[in-house]
């Protein structure tokens, strides 16, 4: 839900905007190109509590709320709380739901957003306008703006001004439309165009004098500027038993904190600030008050992998399995699969330097992270054969052919060369110890670095054994510093 004005209740011609969902139909703007972990659905706001919510903006004045996302259409139960046109999901279901509502003689107007990234799209600026000649569509041009993980760029911005001067070169005859008051787009008409077009200028001339909105996040958190960190709580107002009176007067407040106008497009916040498509709870754990102090932490993790990888990785003998493969094309396919694994470099090398790599950039793969100065990594890999045990068998029982439901170390014939030996298990075992003086643990930092180390065993690996590998048992085994004291795990790798 999104609301407009720094005013106190009531909020006079104010448009909440509220998420129905956190779900999106994911492109690099909205969506941080390694993924975010989606809220919970427990913690989305149920359909009760937005028909709550948005039962009491109305009452303090709103005239307008808008159900956005994510992509709004692809939550359960949309349809009660909003009749739409489509839920269909994909490029081909956005130009059909599209067109469905310009077909809608009802709707006054159908607006499409385009977010416009130099280099990407900045090309097909006149294709969009060309689409206002015929239809009854409004485009509005948004500059490239900055959220965590969606890798902003000044130089990716393409000012309203210059595109502006694009489109008068081809339609000199532009001019401009009247806006609506707190609009966030400044419109334009072409003469003999059934559309019009517009621009949301964030960046290169902000409109946050004239600006009332509010955004009432999926998860019920209460946002007055899309690029403000800070956000209350009103979903756990309502589940604690608030009444409406007091859900109002946290309204006002988050009202009454709105700032005159957003930080300079070089200082807005993409690190404590959720991505575009997390307007939904995500927030990172406060440290400032704890002091620092010595931290530790050791992990470890297995990737099981059959005897011929085994015998590559340590360099022994397996000549054997060329010359006992079943056929002349078997011994040719197992050659080129050694020569292509042993071309990429030394197996253990390599996973270490990458592990050790991981580990330093762990704040940068895992969102909620702190960054921390590491002062000690330590990261070993090692083979290692054990005896296969009975729990170690597909179903607990040795020897029996794999199903597809095999326990951790049930996955370790090859499937090309000779058969290996059924009662023994290969394996690699990374173990990272990981140190700073720092608030927060190291834990995470470990167990990233085992994480790494091991999926780079995978890829130096799978050319020779990509469907027999597999990993698994990664645990913090000891850990020290912090108000939580020593942990040791006491059976581990």
């Amino acid at each position: 839900m999104h609301s407009e004005s720094v005013t106190t209740p009531p909020y006079q011609n104010e448009t909440p905007r509220g998420d129905a969902t956190d779900n999106v139909i994911t492109g690099f703007y909205c969506m941080p190109s390694e993924g975010v972990e989606l809220s919970p659905p427990a913690h989305i706001l149920t359909d009760d509590e937005v028909i709550r919510l948005a039962t009491l903006f109305i009452k303090s004045g709103v005239t307008k709320i808008r159900l956005t996302g994510g992509e709004p259409t692809v939550r359960k139960g949309i349809v009660d709380i909003f009749e739409i046109m489509t839920r269909r999901m994909g490029h081909d279901a956005v130009l059909r739901s599209l067109e469905t509502a310009l077909g809608i003689k009802e709707l006054r107007s159908v607006k499409l957003n385009v977010v416009v990234v130099k280099g990407l799209n900045d090309h097909e600026v006149l294709d969009f306008v060309e689409m206002t000649k015929e239809r009854r569509l409004s485009v509005r041009f948004i500059e490239f703006m900055p959220f965590t993980g969606n890798k902003w760029d000044k130089g990716k911005m393409v000012p309203s001004t210059e595109l502006l001067s694009r489109i008068r070169s081809r339609y000199p005859a532009v001019c401009k439309a009247p806006d609506e008051l707190n609009d966030t787009a400044r419109s334009y008409i072409i003469p003999g165009h059934s559309g019009s077009f517009g621009f949301i200028s964030s960046m290169s001339d902000h409109f946050c004098g004239s600006c009332n909105r509010l955004r009432l996040t999926a998860d019920g958190q209460i946002k007055v500027c899309l690029f403000d960190a800070e956000e209350i709580s009103l979903r756990d107002r309502m589940r604690a038993g608030a009444e409406d009176s007091a859900l109002l007067a946290t309204i006002g407040t988050a009202v009454a904190g709105k700032k005159e106008k957003h930080a300079g497009m070089e200082d807005i916040d993409v690190v404590t600030n959720r991505p575009m498509i997390l307007i939904g709870r995500a927030s990172m754990v406060d440290v400032a008050h704890k002091e620092p102090s010595r931290r530790h932490a050791t992990a470890t993790g297995r990737i099981i992998i059959p005897k011929i990888a085994y015998d590559l990785v340590t360099g022994a003998n397996s000549d054997g399995d060329s010359r006992d493969a079943s056929s002349a094309a078997d011994a040719a396919s197992l050659r080129e699969a050694k020569e292509k694994a042993r071309a990429k470099g030394d197996v253990l090398t390599v996973a270490q330097l990458a592990a050790i790599m991981g580990c330093k950039r762990t704040a940068e793969l895992i969102p909620l992270c702190h960054p921390l100065q590491l002062s000690h990594i330590s990261v070993t890999l090692h083979p290692e054969v054990n005896p296969r045990t009975a729990s170690d068998a597909p179903n607990g029982h040795a020897g029996q052919e794999t199903s597809g439901q095999e326990t951790f170390s049930g996955y370790t014939r090859s499937g090309i060369g000779n058969r290996q030996d059924e009662s023994l298990v290969y394996s690699i075992v990374c173990r990272a110890e990981v140190s700073c003086e720092g608030k927060t643990g190291v834990e995470m930092e470990a167990l990233t670095a085992v994480s790494v180390g091991l999926l780079t065993v995978w890829d130096m690996l799978k050319a020779l054994a990509g469907k027999e590998m597999v990993i698994g048992e990664m645990m913090v085994t000891r850990k020290e510093g912090g108000a939580s004291g020593q942990f040791v795990r006491t059976t581990h790798l």
